[in-house]
């Protein structure tokens, strides 16, 4: 695995006091990561694609220095049983940290750290991650935690670890937020890192095994499930994620991104992501490979030369990330041909909006027909386009998102594989809107533990009145014509089928809403007919069965 600066140490990574401690053999230090539970128990269980990353990469630097990092995954098991390794692993610790991001992270890295502290009282706890970074005060008057990393946690957790062996204030370390006599003060601003500071992830210091296997397995009721590529339709497959870059250039006013980077982007250069991801494929031989970059395309040529890097190679992969559609639409034919060619075959794709003004109102660099145009130029070659768009922001009109749902239902039907989904607006702390939500009546939930536990964002209204009721039927009906176009709703392709892409392409959705019913009685009627037939055959088998005359 290559070392940050090509086998060079990093330079200044102890921050502004440049401590140089460093543990010997006799004493060395251990720091337990807790990376909390994805998905809510009573939902389901979260992709076992899903590596904790943003712990390994926090990891790195003090496994190279001799640290003994215990890293424990809440997505592996019971919520009790995680909370009794973490409190177990705790034991003669040096410090505690957990992180999360937006969702049921936030609850469940709550409840750990709740027995945590109810076990070693006297132990430093500390908390990063996106949430965190947009919501400290919320996390810090809780009274669990010494510390907030703000942002980018790498070298500022370094940090925190000779501050606390060497018994300085907190308040030396730059990059945190603290609670001072009973209010949050900030720390010196750190800023961003550039890859040339930091080492890669900590790899052996996760089991791959409960990942794969589970995969191999095929868990029910999986969230965020890693998408199926072509020919493995109806067998197992194994895959990972992966993290090349920090940070998002893109000023999105309902994105906590623009105020925790400061809409900067460092990006691991292409050369060292694939050694890396070579040798992972060599250790773990993995075929799907989930970028969790928040935008992964922002360099052409970085993505050229990794996607000709794979070529050349001869390495089997399908990968997929998540890119803008203008930096797809601004990319040569030759370097979309190379993705394709290396193993691209799902794109993620934040559309946003197919109204112009309002995607000039939200600080987004393009203009709405690109994200047709980049879902023209996938489709062309045989790659699925997953576009995300978002109705309800803030004083949006009802004809702008009206223009949205058409943008949908329009590449809906120009491109047989691509899949533009509509989400309402969700009002997220520390973004430009939030602002905005909360004077037009969003009520936000009171404490950590509601936060975590809100219903998924993709089906619920964020308050009373910011989706129409037009605006929720047309969306209703285009995500009916849509199911039915793509053969979803039923195990055949029939009229109802083709009426649905005509619908799709004409955008005539006169009568829409009770042909939509009336296919919903047709099809639960055939359902049950077709049950009851397939139950009747498998009495008469069966009876058949008992009357043959045995052995």
């Amino acid at each position: 695995m290559l070392q940050a600066g090509l086998g060079q140490q990093p330079q200044g990574i102890f921050g502004h006091s440049e401590r140089a401690h460093r543990p010997t053999i006799e004493h060395v230090k251990k720091l337990v990561l807790y990376f909390p539970n994805q998905a809510n128990p009573e939902i389901g269980v979260a992709s076992r694609d899903l590596l904790p990353l943003s712990l390994l990469t926090i990891a790195g630097l003090p496994d190279r220095d001799g640290y003994e990092v215990v890293l424990i995954d809440g997505n592996l098991y019971s919520e009790e049983e995680a909370q009794r390794r973490v409190v177990e692993a705790c034991d003669g610790a040096l410090l505690y940290g957990t992180t999360g991001i937006l969702g049921y992270q936030v609850t469940d890295g709550y409840r750990c750290t709740q027995a945590v502290r109810a076990a070693h009282p006297k132990l430093p706890r500390i908390i990063g991650g996106w949430f965190a970074s947009c919501a400290p005060e919320l996390q810090l008057q809780a009274g669990l935690y010494d510390a907030v990393c703000i942002g980018q946690g790498e070298l500022t957790f370094v940090d925190i670890i000779h501050a606390i062996e060497c018994g300085e204030d907190l308040e030396t370390v730059p990059g945190l937020a603290l609670w001072r006599d009973g209010q949050v003060i900030n720390t010196a601003k750190r800023g961003v890192a550039g890859w040339s500071q930091l080492v890669g992830c900590p790899w052996h210091l996760i089991d791959i095994e409960p990942y794969k296997s589970a995969q191999l397995k095929g868990l029910k009721r999986t969230v965020e499930r890693i998408p199926v590529p072509a020919g493995y339709e109806s067998k197992p497959f194994f895959g990972i994620s992966y993290y090349s870059s920090f940070g998002c250039p893109e000023h999105c006013d309902f994105c906590c991104s623009p105020g925790i980077t400061d809409l900067r982007w460092k990006a691991m250069p292409a050369a060292r992501m694939l050694d890396d991801i070579c040798e992972l494929k060599d250790r773990w031989d993995f075929l799907t490979l989930r970028f969790y970059d928040a935008n992964f395309g922002v360099g052409e040529r970085r993505v050229r030369e990794f996607s000709e890097g794979l070529i050349e190679r001869g390495m089997n992969i399908k990968w997929y990330p998540l890119m803008q559609a203008h930096s797809l639409c601004s990319y040569k034919p030759e370097t979309i041909d190379a993705m394709v060619e290396s193993g691209l075959y799902i794109m993620n794709i934040g559309a946003e909006t197919g109204d112009e003004e309002r995607m000039r109102a939200i600080g987004k660099h393009k203009e709405t027909d690109e994200n047709l145009r980049a879902a023209i130029e996938l489709d062309k070659r045989g790659v699925t386009a997953w576009l995300t768009h978002i109705i309800g922001f803030p004083g949006e009109s009802e004809a702008s998102m009206m223009r949205t749902i058409d943008q949908c239902r329009t590449i809906s039907a120009a491109c047989n594989t691509s899949r533009p989904s509509v989400w309402p607006f969700r009002p997220i702390p520390g973004s430009a809107l939030y602002k905005d939500a909360l004077e037009l009546g969003y009520q936000p939930p009171m404490d950590i533990e509601a936060w975590g536990l809100m219903s998924d964002y993709h089906i619920q209204d964020s308050w009373r009145g910011n989706i129409p009721a037009s605006v929720a039927r047309a969306k209703r009906l285009y995500e009916h014509f849509t199911t039915l176009k793509l053969g979803l709703a039923r195990d055949t392709y029939g009229w109802w089928e083709e009426r649905a892409a005509k619908r799709l392409q004409t955008g005539n959705f006169r009568g829409a809403q009770l042909e939509a019913k009336a296919f919903d009685v047709y099809h639960r009627l055939t359902k049950r007919i077709s049950t009851e037939d397939r139950s009747k055959r498998r009495v008469l088998r069966q009876q058949k069965t008992l009357r043959q005359p045995s052995a």
